[in-house]
């Protein structure tokens, strides 16, 4: 079976950016395995002050680490990816209760 040449430039092109995205997210873990958690979510879960919280330090830092306590891993999981979603971050990373999240800073004009 042969492709013709788009085919393959997208393919390769598909590839390049997924490695650059992996380099990022290396790059982006390095820089937060010293960071400690700003944000830590409890008993009462993911609630509108948290993600403004979240908000705030993602606008202040761009990366930051965040721990949840409370519920089974699957709560935390989605509770993690939730916030990130609400707070327009990428979910970096999760191990354990931390998770990394990171948003770029606006540019203000």
């Amino acid at each position: 079976m042969c492709f013709d040449d788009s085919y393959d430039a997208l393919l390769i092109m598909d590839m390049e950016t997924t490695l650059l995205d992996k380099q990022k997210k290396r790059a982006l873990k390095k820089e937060a395995h010293h960071l400690k958690p700003v944000v830590r979510i409890g008993q009462h879960g993911l609630s509108e002050g948290v993600v403004n919280e979240t908000k705030q330090c993602l606008d202040i830092h761009q990366l930051i680490k965040i721990h949840i306590h409370e519920g089974k891993r699957e709560d935390r999981v989605t509770m993690g990816e939730a916030l990130a979603e609400a707070c327009d971050a990428e979910l970096v990373h999760r191990i354990g209760k931390n998770f990394i999240l990171f948003r770029e800073s606006k540019d203000e004009d």
